[in-house]
């Protein structure tokens, strides 16, 4: 059977279509791991699962080598619609005023519209058959958090989360949240500055110093330092005053030790962070373009290595990282940094938590939902997962005597190549799909870079130097140890009432309508247009907001 492998173009009246089921009797089995032992997906009975996946990753190639195994050993072919973050919003009203939706839905909505729309279906009855064990093993130790409780629709789950259900122990290299990060070039050009007890002064002087003697980077204007107040994606410019006063990333809340929330937006210490960077567009620091960016707009700008230093979550520009890494721009890249105020410990890294608002869902409007459900059954078994991070053992990697996945270096180099990977992986797919984050239970990483000694050999020389530097093995090294998260943790995942969602939103727009005002007004009008914005705030119900979350931080500290 032909690949088929459709993009964004997919039309929406493919949703739901299925080949005609063959006898039980003429049902055959593939040989191997990677086959379907129920006989419900099979090469025999050929399956076509639609899926609709919000990721900034594109759709795989025509010839790419998994879309075939797929079809191979299970007999699946995957039709793709990939839906871009910055069109994400559009695109759910579209599709739920239709009423008709893929078999798989992949969704990053935090506020949970598709959900709540009636689009998903409860999965409770499903995984009680017994017939998806790989899920329900999956699921059993955090049931509770992943299902939904709210008022909208039924209680049970819905969706199985994509990240940070852990399996073993915890690994990896890479840092992927939030920090204020700044490229490796301006560090090296510092003579490799200490990095301990970082301020803001320290942070912004860093790349102002840079700025000053390089004013151009491959013949564009350097950017000092760039912001993130896309719709959706405005928390890149909502969220340091918390970080820098301490706290976690708990959203737009800071929770005291009691487990009590109010927001920080009209505190001091967003006044203090909104003035430095004040101060800092002012001096031509902050990109003026900030507030116009849409997100793909955002990346691209950051994957030119234009860009000196900006606040952002690690995996949100992971596609410009690997775009600068894939160029051979290492120097270009970033390394994470934790300034904070004065006599405050930071926090910017906690233990990975798992969004359960994220992930994958079967449709209602699906013609062979156990065939969908299955599909993500087995893509959760630990072939398949090895198959979808490491890849094919001996074309990807390679395994030890002593039962150790390695690469060999031209392994590494295509794993960086964004053309080889377009053939070889399936990156929109696996940024949805549930995984195996942590171990295996041969004692290999989920992935490549949470394999330590993979980790180090994957490195450049020149990112091996700059560890050399300072003394570090992996870039989560340059963040803090986090301790032991809340057991509420994070507010930002609770679930809200329509009023609150609507006092949540207020505040949203007030952020979005009014920093950029505060951000880039003169510094002599900072005061006046400091008090604006915070009398827009003031003028929203936020009691309603806080008394929602502070319910949600208690029901989950009885509850989970």
């Amino acid at each position: 059977m032909p690949t088929l492998v459709l993009a964004a173009a997919v039309s929406l009246s493919l949703f739901g279509c299925a080949p005609a089921e063959v006898a039980p009797e003429d049902v055959v089995i593939p040989e191997g791991d990677l086959a379907d032992q129920s006989g419900t997906l099979t090469p025999s009975n050929p399956t076509t699962l639609t899926t609709w996946i919000t990721s900034a990753q594109q759709a795989p190639a025509p010839d790419n080598k998994i879309t075939k195994l797929l079809q191979e050993k299970l007999g699946v072919t995957l039709e793709y619609e990939i839906i871009a973050p910055d069109n994400v919003d559009q695109k759910i009203g579209v599709m739920l005023a239709g009423g008709d939706f893929p078999d798989l839905v992949g969704t990053t909505d935090l506020k949970l519209r598709l959900l709540e729309g009636g689009a998903l279906l409860p999965l409770d009855d499903m995984l009680a058959t017994g017939d998806y064990p790989n899920i329900s093993t999956h699921v059993e130790d955090d049931i509770k958090k992943m299902s939904y409780s709210g008022g909208e629709v039924d209680p049970g789950l819905y969706i199985i989360p994509n990240y940070n259900r852990f399996y073993g122990e915890i690994t990896g290299g890479v840092y992927y949240g939030p920090a204020f990060w700044i490229q490796k070039r301006v560090l090296e050009e510092a003579g490799y500055p200490d990095l301990e007890n970082m301020t803001l002064d320290r942070y912004f002087k860093l790349i102002e110093d840079y700025k000053a003697k390089h004013p151009e980077t491959d013949g564009i204007p350097t950017v000092g330092f760039e912001l993130l107040a896309s719709t959706g994606r405005e928390w890149g410019m909502t969220n340091p005053p918390a970080l820098l006063a301490g706290s976690p990333n708990n959203g737009g809340v800071i929770v005291d030790e009691d487990g009590d929330a109010e927001i920080y937006a009209d505190k001091d210490i967003a006044k203090d962070f909104y003035k430095v960077l004040n101060e800092k567009y002012a001096d031509g620091i902050v990109d003026p373009e900030s507030f116009t960016l849409t997100f793909d707009q955002y990346t691209a700008k950051l994957a030119t290595g234009a860009v000196l230093g900006m606040h952002d979550q690690g995996w949100n520009f992971q596609t410009a990282t690997d775009s600068l890494k894939s160029a051979g721009k290492d120097e270009y890249t970033y390394v994470p940094l934790m300034p904070v105020y004065e006599g405050v410990e930071p926090w910017y890294a906690d233990r990975d938590v798992m969004n359960t608002n994220q992930g994958f869902g079967v449709s209602v409007s699906s013609k062979q939902p156990e065939k969908a459900l299955k599909f993500i059954d087995l893509m959760l078994s630990e072939p398949w997962q090895k198959v979808l991070s490491w890849g094919i053992a001996g074309e990807d990697y390679e395994v030890g005597d002593d039962g150790v996945f390695y690469r060999t270096e031209e392994q590494r180099a295509n794993r960086q190549d964004l053309t080889w990977r377009s053939s070889n992986r399936l990156e929109a797919l696996i940024d949805i799909l549930p995984k195996h984050n942590g171990q295996f239970t041969d004692g290999n990483a989920y992935s490549p870079d949470d394999q330590p000694t993979e980790f180090f050999e994957t490195l450049s020389d020149y990112d091996r130097g700059i560890m050399e530097q300072y003394g570090k093995k992996t870039w989560r090294e340059f963040v803090n140890a986090p301790p032991e998260n809340p057991k509420y943790y994070p507010a930002w995942s609770i679930g809200l009432d329509d009023e609150a969602t609507q006092v949540n939103q207020q505040l949203t727009d007030a952020n979005v309508q009014n920093l950029p005002k505060v951000i880039a007004g003169s510094p002599s009008d900072f005061e006046k247009n400091w008090k604006s914005y915070v009398d827009a705030i003031h003028a929203i119900d936020v009691k309603v907001y806080e008394d929602a979350i502070n319910e949600g931080i208690q029901d989950r500290l009885a509850n989970w």
